[in-house]
């Protein structure tokens, strides 16, 4: 039997994912937990536990040969450690060595999750055949990474091309991470949501208040939406 997989794990601020993947980016197995984004760091990591003991449980498993972290930023690659915006209770968090011990020592390398996207959309989708490309998410947070002269651009610490905590409006709101007025703090779904409601949108009779139904509400024409 071929050790041709590998493990990964996308950490965000709503949802813990995990998965098996084949040298074809082929996808065998597939995981996920909420993310207790508020709870305390052992919480969060226990998620992630729980993620990679779906993992783990699979036959699969045996033939896994590394581990890659894709988290939501700041991450510092060069220390294994994670300070993502929307999960207060992981501040420098050795995130790299509890999921090394987790795993019984597997390698274990952590990028920035838009970093990662950027990876696969330049090996597998949007940018493929491009020499350079700004790959971005919008999720719980913004997010983004580079490819320059037709190679992914990580940066010293696997942040660079992380777009969302740029200002752009410099007498704009706080955002969480000290700055006023980020991409982030005005594009990403939660604060697509609450700039709606804040300047007088009304979810429909579902109740639904997320980004999504502000998205279709505003192809409904309505004004504050749009």
């Amino acid at each position: 039997m071929h050790t041709d997989l590998v493990a990964a794990l996308d950490i965000g601020g709503t949802k813990i994912a995990g998965a098996l993947v084949d040298g074809h980016g082929g996808i065998l197995l597939r995981a996920q937990r909420a993310t207790p984004a508020q709870g305390d760091g052992d919480t969060v990591m226990r998620a992630v536990e729980a993620v990679l003991g779906d993992l783990t449980g699979s036959p699969l498993w045996s033939r896994a040969t590394a581990l890659g972290i894709g988290s939501a930023g700041p991450v510092d690659a060069s220390a294994g450690t994670v300070s993502p915006v929307n999960v207060p209770g992981w501040r420098d968090y050795p995130l790299v060595e509890r999921v090394r011990a987790a795993t019984g020592g597997l390698p274990v390398e952590l990028i920035g999750d838009g970093v990662a996207i950027t990876a696969a959309e330049h090996w597998q989708g949007a940018a493929r055949g491009h020499d350079n490309a700004l790959c971005m998410v919008v999720s719980t947070g913004v997010g983004g990474g580079l490819v320059l002269g037709g190679r992914l651009h990580p940066g010293p610490t696997g942040n660079a091309g992380h777009i969302g905590h740029i200002s752009v409006d410099l007498d704009g709101d706080l955002c969480p991470c000290g700055s006023r007025g980020c991409v982030e703090r005005i594009a990403s779904g939660p604060n697509i949501a609450r700039r709606a409601l804040e300047g007088g949108w009304r979810p429909g009779a579902d109740g639904d208040a997320s980004a999504a139904a502000v998205a279709a509400a505003a192809r409904a024409g309505d004004a504050v939406a749009i």
